[in-house]
């Protein structure tokens, strides 16, 4: 397969011309244009590499579309992958969590169908992007140490975050905005939030600490790449050094976030908070730490379509010295480098043909076509 007339996005620089495909591996990239029978004209529109995604929960909502609403678990899978490779997402770490702040909730009666749906998939050849397991481990949760240990047994894990979600820290540090979250989520009243609140607090001083150790020392073992989660700071960031954390997934202040980055550690920010311009929590700008120039990699998290778009508007800020290669380092290269997945992640020779071709339309990012491994597969 030849794709030509393009606007190339390598790690370092763009620039205009041909890329050649052999066997789903790139095997050429020229300067200039060719005519060839059979070349697929991009029509100077972008060229990236297919993005990789580590931290999305997009799977659940087609697992219960509505409240109460089972739905069928590969029929489920089937549409949340088609999902994220139209979004231009090849590659994906499906975090499911091990643990919830509410017993009985959706999100733990899934879990077993959402892990069991994405390894048949994968069995019978049914994806069109590669998935991967992400075991999101809600430290604070009484069932969380016994579901991950089981999982551990039953499937391949590529990689573990380790949360705690309880009020007054973190990502709620502002207990207002913990407040509004929950109690607008699960409906509770005055008395019922203040009930809901002395349980979380509870839980966590007695379950997160040794949960949090036993997993981190698992994970060392097995060889599993550790993700922090919502570090606010300097001793959060420490703590998660301690445990030879990689990633920082969504730290909630300015100087967390540096403090991860300076240790090594890729930092990793929502793709919603850069389109919506802010986080939902209250806590810092994505934009914000790439004017620091802490931002390593993008995560569409809720939101398969906001990872390209989150992309291009990083490079379109004047704030920050991202061009359009380092920009879409974020949503790529950077990722699978983090995952240690070495085969994929941008536009050279000898890696995966993974491949998007966009526009820009004016306000936003038109995806035109998706390849995996060569193939067309949006």
């Amino acid at each position: 397969m030849i794709l030509t007339n393009a606007q190339i996005v390598l790690a370092n620089e763009v620039i205009k011309g041909t890329v050649v495909i052999n066997e789903g591996v790139i095997t050429h990239i020229d300067h200039g244009n060719v005519s060839l029978p059979g070349a697929i004209d991009c029509h100077n529109g972008y060229l990236t590499a297919g993005m990789v995604e580590l931290h999305t929960d997009n799977m659940e909502k087609h697992f219960t579309p509505r409240p109460g609403v089972s739905w069928p678990a590969i029929q489920a899978f089937k549409v949340h992958d088609a999902q994220m490779i139209s979004a231009g997402i090849t590659s994906v770490f499906d975090a499911v969590s091990v643990g919830d702040v509410i017993e009985g909730s959706e999100r733990l009666n899934n879990l077993s169908r959402m892990v069991d749906a994405l390894n048949e998939s994968r069995e019978r050849g049914l994806t069109r992007a590669d998935h991967f397991l992400h075991l999101r481990c809600e430290v604070s949760h009484k069932d969380t140490l016994n579901n991950f240990q089981a999982l551990l047994k039953q499937t391949p894990v590529q990689l573990v975050s380790v949360m705690d979600h309880s009020p007054g820290q973190r990502q709620f540090a502002k207990m207002e905005k913990y407040r509004e979250y929950y109690q607008g989520k699960y409906k509770l009243s005055d008395a019922e939030m203040d009930a809901f609140i002395t349980r979380q607090v509870d839980a966590s001083q007695r379950y997160s600490a040794t949960f949090r150790e036993s997993i981190c020392a698992t994970c060392h073992e097995l060889n599993i790449p550790l993700a922090s989660h919502d570090d606010a700071t300097l001793e959060h960031v420490e703590e998660s050094d301690h445990f030879k954390m990689v990633i920082a997934e969504f730290p909630t202040t300015a100087e967390a976030a540096k403090a991860a980055h300076s240790k090594g550690m890729s930092v990793l920010m929502g793709a919603p908070n850069v389109v919506r311009g802010g986080s939902h929590s209250g806590n810092i700008a994505a934009h914000e730490l790439a004017s620091a120039g802490v931002l390593d990699i993008l995560s569409s998290d809720y939101y398969p379509a906001s990872l390209l778009e989150s992309a291009f508007k990083i490079a379109q800020l004047e704030s920050n010295d991202y061009d359009v290669p380092k920009a879409m380092n974020l949503v790529s290269l950077n990722p699978a480098k983090a995952a240690g997945l070495n085969d994929r992640g941008q536009i050279a020779v000898g890696q995966k043909a993974d491949l998007i071709w966009s526009t820009l339309k004016e306000d936003h990012v038109h995806i035109e076509q998706v390849w995996k491994n060569g193939q067309r597969a949006f």
